[in-house]
């Protein structure tokens, strides 16, 4: 029986393979230019993506105890110096540390998928490493997605990716959709059915991912990995694709708004 930290792996293997095919065809024209991440080049999506396999790989060795507990200045250090690379080091960087995060995660006993709690540094307590993964797929998944729509405007996120996502957002990750969500730009409390999804967005005092149950407000006509690009702020028009639709007390053009993205 698969876990959901032995299924998150697993998606964050297919998005490193994926990305690093595309990642080793790319020029450097293509490397220079826009990504979906509209302040950032595809470059700089891949330079925040080796970044921050460093700093995960260091918090799961501290996890295992390969090593110390860096200090408050580790992750600005880490920073600064992919930002000091060029486009060509920092695909490069990519290729090779996300490489090394996989394999850290992929080299997890059974016993250690269940019991490890690992250290993150803006959560008050460790975290089991279905919830760290999940982390990082979040990550994964959506700049992975910022760089693939640079060269396809109907590009979507991986299927693995969308599978597992949900069962985050909707259990311990759900803060982050608490952070990433504005709900005082609807006027209304709305309730949004992901049809067939078997999930809902609510939007009130905060926003929540739920397994359908509370009655619907409105329905997000469109695929599941639509719905989590727009929690994430990528779905814009030029990137929406075509019978995407919602209906009832909120609009497409509000729920962008609720969701500015990062």
């Amino acid at each position: 029986m698969t876990t959901l930290a032995s299924r998150t792996i697993d998606a964050l293997r297919q998005e490193h393979d994926g990305l690093a095919v595309l990642v080793s065809a790319l020029s450097p024209d293509q490397l220079a230019g826009p990504s979906g991440a509209s302040e950032w080049s595809v470059a700089q999506v891949l330079s925040h993506l080796g970044s921050g396999s460093e700093i995960s790989l260091a918090g799961l060795q501290v996890a295992l105890g390969e090593r110390e507990a860096p200090d408050d200045s580790f992750n600005r250090s880490v920073w600064d110096r992919w930002d000091a690379m060029t486009p060509a080091e920092q695909a490069a960087g990519f290729l090779e540390h996300d490489q090394i995060l996989v394999e850290a995660f992929d080299s997890l006993t059974p016993e250690q998928l269940e019991a490890l709690q690992v250290p993150v540094g803006f959560l008050p307590a460790p975290v089991s490493v279905a919830t760290y993964t999940g982390l990082r797929l979040g990550e994964v998944a959506h700049h992975s997605w910022d760089a693939r729509v640079a060269l396809d405007v109907s590009a979507a996120l991986l299927d693995v990716s969308t599978a597992v996502l949900p069962e985050h957002l909707s259990g311990d990750l759900a803060l982050l959709l608490g952070f990433l969500g504005k709900p005082d730009q609807v006027q209304t409390p709305v309730v949004l059915d992901l049809r067939d999804s078997g999930y809902s967005i609510a939007i009130g005092d905060g926003v929540t991912l739920a397994s359908t149950g509370v009655a619907a407000t409105a329905t997000f006509a469109g695929p599941l990995e639509a719905a989590l690009r727009l929690v994430t702020g990528r779905l814009a028009p030029q990137y929406t694709p075509a019978g995407v639709a919602v209906s009832g007390n909120v609009t497409l053009a509000e729920l962008r708004a609720v969701f500015p993205g990062f």
